[in-house]
């Protein structure tokens, strides 16, 4: 393993933080021509040619000797299989995070809602589930059965009647942990089909691949681009970046465990982001000896030494308010707050996708079990979005019923805007349906 280099230090009284911040931070998921090409060419023989297109790009793209469609769908009897497959520990396990991620949903949930106005006029809203949502799941040797349920299991609780699941199986490989979290979720079909080819699908319908209202689960490059172009033509969840941690600490908890911490999300590639935040200059420099004493044991060291180099900071602060300051700056996707009352900041975090409250709540229980979801906005993201929900398989329709009084007096008032906008048309339809006040009396 290529030797640990220092990780970069940043200190917020700094003349020039502001702009190693903003550089330290800078990151875009963008296609280069031939990569956008690429999909958009993929895109327009999905569409063209249907099935045959998914067999062909199966074949080529991950190694698999499918023949016709029939060969890349997995009924619900081999989802029941895995589940006898895995370890008993491991179902266990499954079926306990699947629960609590259950339950949590379950409050997340929308109900419809009307109210009467005084004269007889109903106004309200109609919560419908989308009727079918498609879920991307990563294959081969990148296979995360806890994406499964997180994203699976919002859905069903949503009442969305039908989760399709592609996964693409390269040479191959079947991960039977995400067929059993598919079995566990509620998954209703599977296609072991794969990149920006399962996105097209999903999106537009083949022979055997229905055509879905929404396209959750996270990707590679190419999925991420596909799912770009198909946005509009179904809705998405997000495009992600790479996983980042932010923790701010006030020196006081075991540096080992604030290391292993920021490793939980530099493992997952080199891209991802780690930064500390403490005003405690000398709590800095004993979690940079944890991370050079922990990183050659961990197994993916390589990943991690060139995500901590490249991405990762520790950043000392004038105190805690600037500390929560620096977070709020930054927007981070998991936010841990490992300090002796984090229920005193809470009010005052404004941008974060997750946040951890207390030294004992590592953020790799929201990844796996605590319940709330594991899919969150990243790249700064977290200042305008949330994570996936039940309000993400839910939409919404207004409802309008006027009474003849209240039309005749929301008449008026739409008359005089209708006029203003030179919209007559409006405006006399409108108007039809004003009755005269002597009218109103009799």
């Amino acid at each position: 393993m290529t030797a640990p280099t220092a990780i970069r230090r940043l200190n917020a009284a700094d003349a020039d933080f502001a702009r190693h911040l903003d550089h330290l931070l800078s990151w875009e998921s963008v296609s280069d021509d031939a990569v956008n090409q690429r999909v958009l060419d993929i895109i327009k023989a999905v569409r063209e040619r249907g099935d045959a297109a998914l067999v062909e790009f199966t074949q080529r793209f991950d190694g698999v000797q499918a023949k016709a469609i029939g060969d890349l769908i997995l009924d619900r009897a081999r989802l029941e299989l895995a589940l006898t497959r895995i370890t008993p520990v491991q179902r266990e396990a499954l079926e306990k995070a699947a629960n609590r991620v259950r339950v949590y949903h379950e409050r997340q949930k929308q109900d419809s809602w009307q109210y009467t106005e005084a004269d007889g006029t109903v106004l309200g809203q109609k919560v419908t589930p989308l009727d079918r949502a498609g879920l991307y799941v990563p294959g081969g040797k990148a296979s995360y059965p806890s994406s499964v349920l997180m994203n699976a299991i919002p859905a069903k609780v949503a009442g969305v009647s039908e989760v399709v699941m592609v996964v693409p199986t390269p040479r191959g490989e079947v991960n039977e942990l995400v067929l059993a979290a598919a079995c566990i979720a509620g998954v209703d079909r599977v296609f072991t089909i794969g990149g920006a080819q399962a996105v097209a699908a999903l999106a537009y319908g083949t022979q055997s691949v229905p055509q879905v209202d929404k396209i959750v689960g996270p990707g590679n490059i190419y999925v991420a681009t596909a799912k770009r172009h198909v946005f509009g033509q179904v809705g998405i969840d997000m495009i992600a970046g790479p996983s980042e941690i932010l923790v701010v600490c006030d020196g006081q908890t075991d540096p080992d465990w604030i290391a292993m911490d920021l490793f939980s999300q530099a493992e997952h590639d080199e891209d991802a982001q780690a930064i500390l935040v403490s005003p405690d200059a000398e709590f800095l420099d004993r979690v940079a000896a944890s991370i050079a004493k922990l990183l050659p044991t961990m197994e993916r060291a390589e990943i991690i030494n060139t995500s901590i180099n490249g991405r990762g900071a520790l950043i000392q602060v004038r105190d805690m308010q600037q500390a929560i300051e620096v977070a709020n700056r930054i927007a981070p996707e998991h936010l841990e707050l490992s300090v002796a009352d984090p229920q005193a900041w809470l009010g005052q975090i404004r941008h974060a996708g997750a946040i951890f409250m207390g030294r004992h709540t590592s953020e790799a229980l929201g990844d796996y079990c605590a319940g709330p979801n594991h899919v969150l906005p990243t790249s700064g993201t977290a200042r305008f979005s949330s994570p996936l929900g039940v309000y993400d398989f839910q939409k919404r329709s207004s409802i309008i019923f006027c009474s003849e009084q209240g039309a005749s007096e929301l008449g008026r008032t739409a008359s005089v805007l209708a006029r203003g906008e030179s919209l007559t048309a409006h405006a006399r339809s409108a108007e039809y349906r004003i009755v005269d006040d002597q009218d109103q009396g009799q």
